[in-house]
């Protein structure tokens, strides 16, 4: 049985506690019980907690709704489980972690997977180049990198980023219509894949006012405009560049399936707006259906047992086939 697949993330962070909490709260529900992915000596204590056993499996399973199954990774070294701690150790975890979920999706024992919060500061500094799941994802699917794009859900709202976790004078040199583009039609194949009918995508300016006519830069005309026109060409129903002060407005956000934001503030602020810390962070275009949660590993309240798992719940019901609406 093919499962969505649940990688605990930083391991010193909250990750391996939600993580638990949510095989746990979907235990009874087979279609979406998720196979956690982690060195089990990192889970056991929270799965222990909630009276249910560890069952390691490395091959398709049948859930059973008194275990939590648990996919073994043998990532961190003993002794480096420390909560709260931020270290190169546990952010090398996060990445084993995910190379052997990706293993496991092209092995065919998951159909998807879902990641919990991951540190940067942590993955840097155990000399692995990190800004984000989309970037490794792309790597570990062996898909380029401008292909592959972040997209986050929440607040009825869907926001893919054509830029991510760049310093903005950086973000703004590297946008070109092609990349533009692509981030589009990476949030069509997402949406079209999740069963929406010939999708409205929303362009947003680069610039105030997506530039004024030139009164404020020509950086649309360079860029988002083209971009546009080539998605129409194409068949696609992309429509702008429009503020996104505009075009996220009450009376017009409704008339779009996705939007397009040229850097990270520009789509997370509306979203983290609207859902805080409940948004889920899909990745789109690398072939692997993905999302992580939309907030950090909390090492400030990491092995207390107060963190809520309700993000990734919503994360796990979205790549799994059982929400087809965008959260409100």
């Amino acid at each position: 049985m093919s499962r969505v697949l649940l990688s605990v993330g930083d391991p010193n962070g909250i990750g391996p506690e939600i993580a638990v909490k949510a095989a746990v709260a979907l235990a009874g529900e087979p279609y979406l019980a998720p196979v956690l992915v982690a060195d089990p000596y990192v889970v056991a204590p929270w799965v222990q907690h909630s009276g249910l056993r560890l069952r390691e499996i490395d091959a398709p399973a049948v859930p059973d709704a008194d275990a939590v199954d648990v996919l073994p990774v043998e990532a961190l070294p003993d002794g480096e489980l420390l909560p709260g701690t931020v270290s190169a150790e546990a952010g090398a975890a996060t990445v084993a972690y995910l190379r052997a979920a990706v293993g496991a999706v092209q092995a065919g024992i998951g159909r998807a997977i879902v990641a919990c919060p991951h540190s940067e500061t942590a993955v840097n500094a155990a000399g692995i180049p990190f800004g984000g799941y989309p970037g490794l994802l792309a790597d570990l699917a062996c898909v380029p990198r401008d292909h592959v794009f972040l997209m986050l859900v929440g607040g009825g709202l869907r926001i893919v980023h054509a830029t991510l976790h760049e310093r903005l004078g950086d973000a703004l040199d590297r946008l070109t219509p092609p990349l533009v583009a692509a981030a589009a039609k990476a949030a069509v194949g997402y949406l079209e894949g999740a069963g929406v009918v010939g999708p409205r995508i929303g362009v947003f300016g680069i610039n105030p006012h997506a530039g004024e006519g030139g009164l404020f830069g020509r950086d649309d005309d360079r860029v988002t405009v083209p971009a546009v026109a080539a998605l129409r060409e194409r068949g696609t129903d992309a429509v702008g560049p429009i503020g996104a002060d505009l075009m996220l407005g009450p009376d017009r956000r409704c008339e779009f399936d996705a939007f397009v934001a040229m850097y990270h503030d520009q789509g997370h602020v509306p979203v983290k707006l609207l859902a805080g810390r409940t948004a889920s962070a899909l990745t789109v275009g690398a072939g692997i259906t993905f999302s992580s949660v939309g907030h950090g590993a909390a090492f400030d309240i990491a092995g207390r047992g107060v963190a809520d798992p309700d993000a990734v719940l919503r994360a796990v019901r979205l790549v799994g086939g059982r929400q087809t609406e965008v959260p409100a």
